[in-house]
């Protein structure tokens, strides 16, 4: 059972892939060539999940840093007797520069501990456990290295330090002097393929080198925001490319499963595919701290592996796997007993069945943040979305089971009937583009039935606040989005009291906001939402409250682990960090919310979008 906290771990990414690296060295969540494809190490989710470790052999002290403007991991080791650095990364291929990165990822893990300073003890463990770790592989010593045969899979790990092959197992122990180096790589193959030859300690200090350079290349180009929090906000860019699979430009909203929202319970989930509804937050995150590039590449492949849903009449489906695959059912792996025994290991996700109804407002939002690029977009993503726009005038008074996926009845939420109005709404700026302006008038009068109805059924009395659902009293924090997408200005009694609401009684102790405290048809409870507390400074911000908007950002922010990593969710009694992760909604809320706050701190406008700006 792994027991390490979830904030123990940094992510290296080649933007196709990612792996996990503990605090002491342990790669203990690594999935190739795929983020959805099985894990070669699965610690993360019980001891025989397999790891790799490379780290100080005795007593040390340990910190880490990413290499500047990358996302490139640098561990410092400190011994009685020396100084080490140990470099992780997952391999960028030559010239990836700029937009190119992640084009010719070769999906190899590279490690290269130096010693800067006296003498170093180190060791290497390496136990891969492909499938999950249900394979044990046959290893044997070769040239340079050792190649493990299992299943489907071939792994060589090149090393330049001699190495022990026992069973499952390879094992090294050697010291290092003053300037010395050893690297260490991780290639994976099919059986059907030709094995890789183990690399060269040139070719390895190559890789690493040109991975550094690619980073700083993308980075370099994209990162141009210069407000509050600067560092975590360039950061969080870089967080979410490297949670882009760059074949499609899908992002994933974790590249991890079935880490726990409460240690020990049930509501465990894999989140190694892309939402929908992620899209037009994700938009002006991508404007903010990356470039519209980015921004664009994701909606026009979102756009292309849910258009023939509209074109068949069918509803839009909430999420998809990377390369577009429509098919995530899930199962349980039972021979896993997951992070702190908290069973069951899920793969797949069977919310994919769900109905959202939710998701045509996100799909369109996405649409208007990237207006200025659509007279490019071909006449099928234009019927696309004309279709869409329609789908939500038909179907917006229908039940569905809301953006937080709850397992229970179907219900009217309001979050729901909100993103249908977002979708008229945009689709109504949008028609010059999509030359549909004959439906403007269908379009207008639906929108307006629909901000009559939120207005008459969302709000309540009781509550003094637009709730959960039509008829509801309880609150729930995407109310927030109501100013945060423009449906009541700022000013408007109701958007304040709604405001003040959710931070007075959906917050805990330490100011951090649940989504909602109503019963969701799931067992046990959950931790604070990241994301919803970056929503509650975002609407603080907008309703002109910058002080309180401050105070909530740092609140959230105080829970990035330290190397500006966030999950989705804090533990309320211990203030640990809960769920997948790192979870990309959550640097996505940081960036939204830090936009917000440097346009109300100048006194500009904290509704206008970045797009606007840029």
């Amino acid at each position: 059972m792994s027991r390490k906290p979830i904030a123990d771990y940094a992510l290296v990414s080649d933007c196709r892939s990612a792996a996990l690296v503990s605090r002491d060295g342990s790669i203990d969540w690594f999935c190739a060539p795929r983020f959805d494809s099985p894990s070669l190490c699965a610690r993360l989710l019980d001891d025989r999940g397999g790891h790799w470790r490379l780290g100080a052999a005795g007593e040390h002290r340990a910190s880490r840093r990413y290499i500047d403007l990358t996302m490139v991991l640098e561990t410092t080791i400190e011994t009685a007797t020396g100084t080490a650095t140990v470099v992780d990364a997952l391999a960028l291929g030559p010239d990836e520069r700029g937009h190119e990165l992640g084009t010719r990822s070769p999906g190899i893990v590279v490690r290269r501990v130096t010693v800067t300073r006296g003498t170093v003890d180190m060791e290497l463990d390496y136990q891969p456990r492909p499938e999950y770790g249900l394979i044990r592989p046959l290893m044997s010593g070769v040239d340079r290295g050792v190649v493990g045969r299992g299943g489907a899979d071939v792994l060589v790990l090149s090393s330049t330090v001699p190495l022990h092959v026992e069973g499952a197992a390879a094992t090294g122990h050697f010291s290092l002097s003053d300037a010395e180096s050893a690297f260490f790589a991780l290639s994976h193959s099919t059986g059907w393929e030709p094995v890789p030859a183990p690399l060269t300690a040139a070719e390895m200090h190559r890789l690493l080198d040109q991975t550094i350079a690619s980073w700083k290349s993308w980075s370099e180009l994209h990162q141009h925001y210069e407000g509050p929090w600067r560092d975590l906000v360039h950061h969080s860019g870089r967080v979410l490319q490297a949670l882009t699979f760059q074949p499609t430009g899908a992002i994933v909203a974790a590249p991890t499963t079935s880490l726990p929202e409460t240690p020990g319970g049930a509501r465990n989930w894999d989140y190694r595919y892309t939402w929908v509804r992620d899209a037009s937050l994700t938009m002006d995150a991508l404007w903010v701290a990356a470039c519209p590039d980015e921004a664009y590449r994701f909606f026009e492949w979102m756009a292309i592996a849910v258009a023939s849903h509209v074109a068949l009449g069918e509803d839009l489906q909430i999420m998809y796997g990377v390369g577009g695959e429509r098919d995530l059912s899930e199962r349980e792996l039972p021979h896993l007993s997951g992070w702190r025994d908290s069973r069951p290991v899920r793969i797949g996700n069977g919310a994919w069945k769900q109905r959202q109804i939710d998701v045509y407002g996100e799909l369109i939002g996405a649409a208007r943040a990237l207006q200025r690029y659509l007279g490019d977009v071909d006449d099928t993503v234009k019927r696309f979305l004309i279709g869409a726009a329609d789908a939500a005038a038909r179907i917006w008074k229908e039940k569905d089971q809301g953006i937080w996926e709850i397992r229970g009845k179907p219900r009217h939420f309001l979050y729901s009937k909100l993103m249908c109005w977002v979708a008229l709404d945009a689709a109504i700026e949008l028609a010059p583009l999509l030359d549909s302006g004959e439906r403007i008038g269908t379009w207008t009068a639906t929108r307006d039935q629909i901000r009559q109805a939120i207005l008459d059924q969302g709000w309540s009395e009781r509550a003094n606040a637009f709730t959960q659902s039509f008829g509801s009293s309880d609150l729930d924090a995407s109310s927030l989005m109501l100013p945060i997408v423009g449906f009541l200005p700022a000013t408007d009694a109701r958007v304040r009291a709604t405001v003040s609401a959710i931070a007075e009684r959906l917050t805990d102790a330490r100011g951090l906001v649940y989504r909602y405290r109503a019963q969701d048809g799931l067992e046990g409870d959950e931790g604070t939402f990241l994301l919803c507390t970056f929503w509650l400074a975002q609407a603080q911000a907008i309703i002109g409250d910058v002080d309180r908007a401050t105070a909530t950002m740092e609140a959230a922010i105080a829970h990035a682990n330290d190397v500006g990593l966030l999950a989705e969710e804090v533990d309320p009694a211990s203030g640990e960090l809960l769920g997948n992760f790192p979870q990309a909604f959550s640097h996505i809320g940081l960036i939204n919310a830090a936009w917000a706050i440097s346009r109300a701190g100048t006194g500009e406008a904290a509704t206008d979008t970045p797009q606007d700006v840029f």
